[in-house]
């Protein structure tokens, strides 16, 4: 003789599926924690620097923001990028510019506190900018290079109130104390400045 089988009820499969499911509707959700940081820069891809290499603050509310200092990174964008995320570098830039394109990536949100001046009062004031290339080939600071740097240095100048001009931005030779000759003698301030007030 065959048993009768027995069938749970309809509502008691949905109240079973509901009590089920709680546990993951109450948990964030996982996309969530997989976004990158948001961007200070509209455009800027988000290429974060190791935490061990910047100062976390709140700027500009903890220092005032006075200055824009222009790098060169002598290395390539990528390993520039890399030696960000190294914590025994002890170094990382708001920005990188790529020579090719002009392409930025963001490794610091600027309410942060970037490693790149060497003085630690001008960290403290200031957005640091890289640029991909070496200060003696100059064919690594392109047109797309000086082109969406400006646009950067215009946005952040903007943003802060700074002053776009050489008193306020400033290459990282310029910095007290500094021992490195970044940008270079083959950087066009002249034309830089230009780009960036008719950003």
């Amino acid at each position: 003789m065959e048993r009768a089988r027995s069938f749970p009820s309809r509502r008691r499969l949905l109240k079973g599926a509901a009590l089920a499911a709680l546990p993951y509707a109450l948990l964030p959700e996982a996309r969530a924690t997989a976004q990158p940081a948001a961007v200070d820069y509209p455009g800027a891809e988000w290429t974060a620097a190791t935490s061990s290499n910047y100062t976390a603050s709140d700027r500009p509310n903890t220092y005032d923001l006075d200055y824009v200092i222009i790098h060169v990174t002598q290395a390539t964008y990528a390993d520039t990028l890399s030696i960000f995320r190294n914590p025994a570098k002890k170094v990382s830039a708001h920005y990188v510019v790529r020579s090719a394109d002009g392409h930025v990536a963001q490794c610091v949100r600027e309410h942060n506190v970037a490693w790149h001046a060497g003085n630690w009062d001008y960290n403290t004031r200031s957005i640091g900018i890289e640029h991909e290339g070496w200060v003696d080939k100059p064919a690594y600071f392109t047109n797309a290079l000086y082109e969406e740097s400006a646009k950067l240095t215009a946005a952040i100048c903007d943003q802060y109130g700074i002053p776009k001009d050489r008193a306020h931005i400033l290459g990282h030779y310029q910095v007290p104390g500094s021992d490195h000759t970044d940008p270079g003698p083959n950087w066009d301030w002249t034309r830089y400045i230009r780009l960036v007030n008719f950003a």
